[in-house]
C-alpha cells in the first residue's frame, strides 16, 4: 500500500536524500512519562483530566499501549520535546499518528499540534493559547460538526489559517491513522488510513494570499443600465369598475336574530364576508423588457496586492521543537499512539506498516467479538406462545366464574 502522492512529487524528490525522523513515540514503556510533560499550569487541577497508559478495550497486543483520555468533561494537555528541530526547507513535513475513539465520541477534539519554542517552550503552561505551527487531526461535536482539522501557521499573518474545505474524519470505535504532508512546492495532502482524503495547493485551499483579482474601484454601473428583465405592459389597461368592487360584502344569508332588540342592541347589521367577485389590486401584466441588458457585472482587474509566495509551506520557518495535545472532551476514551514527525514520506509509510497496518486486523477482530458479546442473548421468549398450540386438554371451564 503506497501513499497517493502527486506525480510531481516523484520528480521533485527523486534525488537521494538523508531522511530524518524528528520524533517517534509508541508509548510502549513506563518511561514515557519522562518524555512527556502534562500541562499542570494551564488550567486549575479540578478542570484537568488524567491520562491513562493503556492498550484500550480492544487491541492486537495488550502490551502495545498508548495514552488515553479518562475523565469526562475535562481539559487535557500534554507535550513532548522532539529529538530534533524541524525547520521548513527543501524537504516535506510529515506528521502522522493514530487515534482510537472507544467512547463513541460525541463532542471533543483529538488533534495534535506541532509547536515552536525551543528551550523557551513552557511545557507546564502549554494550552489553547500557546503558539503553534500546525494543528492537525479529528474534531467532533454533534452530528454536523465532524471534520479533520488542518490549520497552518503563516509568518505574514497574525492568525493561523484553517483549510477552506471540509476534510472528512472517521467516527467509529477502532483505530485510524492520520497523516499530513506539507511539501516544499506549496502543496499538501491529508491521508486517513493511508488513503488520500484531501490534497491540493496551499494557495487554493487556504487563505495564504489575497485574491488574484479585485473589482475595479473606478468602475460603476451606468446610470442608464436596465437590469429589469420584465416590465409592465403599456398596452394593458385596468378594466372599468375594477376599483368599485369591495373586498367584503354583507353576508346575504345572514338573518337578524329573533331576539334582537333595535332599541337595546342598536340597528342590526349583517356580518361581513369575503367578496367572491373581488379580484384584488389590479396590476398590469408583465412582458419582456426590450431594453433589458442582463445583470451588470462589476469588471475585475488584477489585484495590485497579490504576489505569489514561494514560502507558504514554511510553517516551521523558525524551527518546530515540540509536539502536544491540548484538548477538551465531554465524553472521554480517545487513545493516541504511534506518533511520527519526519521529513520523509517513505519513513512515515514504513512506520505505518510496522504499527497501524500490522495491528488493525487483529484489533478489529477483538472489537467485533466485544460488540457481539454486548448484544442481548435470544432466550426464545419472543415465541412464548409457540408451545400452546395444542390446548385440547387444557380445562378452561373453571375460569368462567373468575371474571
Amino acid at each position: 500500500m503506497k501513499f497517493a502522492l502527486p506525480a510531481v512529487l516523484a520528480a521533485t524528490y527523486a534525488a537521494p536524500a538523508v531522511a530524518e525522523v524528528l520524533f517517534k513515540e509508541q508509548f510502549n514503556d513506563d518511561a514515557w512519562t519522562t518524555r512527556w510533560t502534562e500541562s499542570a499550569k494551564w488550567k486549575p487541577k479540578s478542570e484537568m483530566g488524567a491520562w491513562k497508559h493503556t492498550a484500550g478495550q480492544w487491541f492486537a497486543d495488550e502490551n502495545d499501549k498508548g495514552i488515553q483520555t479518562s475523565e469526562d468533561a475535562r481539559f487535557y494537555g500534554i507535550s513532548a520535546k522532539m529529538d530534533g528541530t524541524f525547520t521548513s526547507g527543501d524537504k516535506p513535513l510529515v506528521i502522522q499518528y493514530s487515534v482510537k475513539h472507544e467512547q463513541q465520541l460525541d463532542c471533543g477534539g483529538a488533534y495534535i499540534k506541532l509547536l515552536p519554542g525551543g528551550d523557551d517552550f513552557d511545557a507546564a503552561k502549554f494550552g489553547g493559547e500557546t503558539e503553534y505551527a500546525v494543528m492537525f487531526g479529528p474534531d467532533i461535536c454533534g452530528s454536523s460538526n465532524k471534520r479533520t482539522h488542518v490549520i497552518l501557521h503563516y509568518d505574514k499573518k497574525s492568525d493561523n489559517l484553517l483549510i477552506n474545505k471540509e476534510v472528512s474524519t472517521e467516527t467509529d470505535d477502532v483505530t485510524h491513522l492520520y497523516t499530513l504532508i506539507v511539501n516544499p512546492d506549496n502543496t499538501f495532502q491529508v491521508l486517513v488510513d493511508n488513503k488520500s482524503v484531501r490534497k491540493g495547493s496551499l494557495d487554493e485551499e487556504f487563505d495564504f494570499l489575497p485574491e488574484k483579482e479585485i473589482k475595479d474601484p473606478d468602475a460603476s454601473k451606468p446610470a442608464d443600465w436596465v437590469d429589469e428583465a420584465k416590465m409592465a405592459d403599456p398596452e394593458d389597461k385596468k378594466p372599468e369598475g375594477w376599483d368599485d368592487m369591495p373586498a367584503e360584502i354583507p353576508d346575504p344569508d345572514a338573518e337578524k336574530p329573533d331576539d334582537w332588540d333595535d332599541e337595546d342592541d342598536g340597528e342590526w347589521e349583517p356580518p361581513m364576508m369575503d367578496n367572491p367577485d373581488y379580484k384584488g389590486e389590479w396590476k398590469p401584466k408583465m412582458i419582456d423588457n426590450p431594453d433589458y441588458k442582463g445583470p451588470w457585472e462589476h469588471p475585475m482587474i488584477p489585484n495590485p496586492e497579490y504576489k505569489y509566495d514561494e514560502d507558504m509551506y514554511k510553517v516551521c520557518s523558525k524551527g518546530c521543537t515540540h509536539v502536544g495535545f491540548e484538548l477538551w472532551q465531554v465524553k472521554t476514551g480517545t487513545l493516541f499512539d504511534d506518533i511520527i514527525v519526519t521529513d520523509s514520506v517513505e519513513e512515515a509509510e514504513a512506520f505505518a506498516q510496522e504499527t497501524f497496518f500490522k495491528k488493525k486486523d487483529a484489533e478489529k477482530t477483538m472489537y467485533d467479538e466485544h460488540m457481539a458479546s454486548q448484544e442481548p442473548e435470544d432466550d426464545g421468549d419472543d415465541d412464548y406462545m409457540g408451545d400452546m398450540g395444542d390446548m385440547g386438554d387444557f380445562d378452561m371451564g373453571g375460569m368462567g366464574d373468575e371474571f
